[in-house]
C-alpha cells in the first residue's frame, strides 16, 4: 500500500467514524423519546449497534495515529460488543411490544432486557474508560476529555451494579447514559475538527 492509500484509508476510516458516531448520538435520543413510524424505528434499533462499532473502530484509528496504544483497542473491542449488546436489548423490547399486542409482559420477559442494558451499560463503560486512558496524552483530546470520561463511565458503572437489576433512574438514582451520549458527541464533533490534522499525521507516519 503507497502512502496515497494509506491517507486515504485512515481519512476513510475517521470519517465512517465521524458518521457512525453521529448517527448513534442522533438515533438514540430519537428513538426514546419520538414518536417514529414503527419500521423506522425497526430499522434505527437494528442499525444503532452496529454504527457505535464503526464509530469506535474510526476512533481507535484516530488515537492510534499518535501512538498504537493497547487501551484504545479495547476501547473499540468492548463498544463494538456493546453497540451488540445495545441492538440486541432494543430488538428484545420491540419484539415483545410486537407479541404482546398491547399486555403487559411478565416480570420474566422484562427481566430479559433489563439484564440486556445493565450488560450494555457495562461494556460502554469499560470501553469509555479504555478510550479515555487512550486520549490522556493525545494532542488532539487531552486530560480534558480524559478525565470527563473516566468520572462518566465510573459512575455509570457504580450505579447501574449498585441497583442492578433495576435501572438506576427507576431506583430514584441519576440517569448517566444522557452525559454518556454527550461525552461521546463532544468526542465525534472533535474528531470531525481533526480530519486535517489526521491527513498531516496519515502522511508524515509513512
Amino acid at each position: 500500500m503507497d502512502i496515497r492509500d494509506n491517507t486515504l484509508a485512515v481519512l476513510t476510516s475517521a470519517r465512517l467514524g465521524i458518521i457512525g458516531g453521529l448517527f448513534t448520538c442522533i438515533a438514540y435520543p430519537l428513538l426514546l423519546f419520538t414518536p417514529l413510524p414503527k419500521h423506522v424505528v425497526f430499522i434505527l434499533a437494528a442499525l444503532i449497534g452496529p454504527a457505535l462499532g464503526v464509530a469506535s473502530f474510526g476512533l481507535q484509528q484516530v488515537l492510534d495515529l499518535e501512538s498504537a496504544h493497547v487501551w484504545s483497542r479495547l476501547g473499540a473491542g468492548l463498544n463494538a460488543l456493546a453497540g451488540a449488546l445495545l441492538s440486541a436489548m432494543l430488538l428484545v423490547q420491540l419484539a415483545v411490544g410486537e407479541y404482546a399486542a398491547g399486555a403487559k409482559p411478565s416480570r420474566e420477559v422484562v427481566s430479559v432486557w433489563l439484564g440486556l442494558d445493565v450488560a450494555w451499560d457495562a461494556y460502554v463503560g469499560l470501553g469509555t474508560i479504555c478510550f479515555s486512558v487512550a486520549m490522556l496524552r493525545h494532542p488532539r483530546f487531552g486530560r480534558a476529555f480524559a478525565f470527563a470520561g473516566l468520572a462518566i463511565a465510573l459512575v455509570l458503572l457504580a450505579l447501574n451494579l449498585y441497583s442492578f437489576p433495576t435501572p438506576p433512574a427507576a431506583a430514584g438514582l441519576v440517569d448517566v447514559g444522557p452525559a454518556v451520549g454527550l461525552w461521546y458527541l463532544a468526542v465525534t464533533l472533535q474528531m470531525w475538527r481533526s480530519l486535517g490534522w489526521v491527513r498531516e499525521q496519515a502522511l508524515s507516519t509513512q
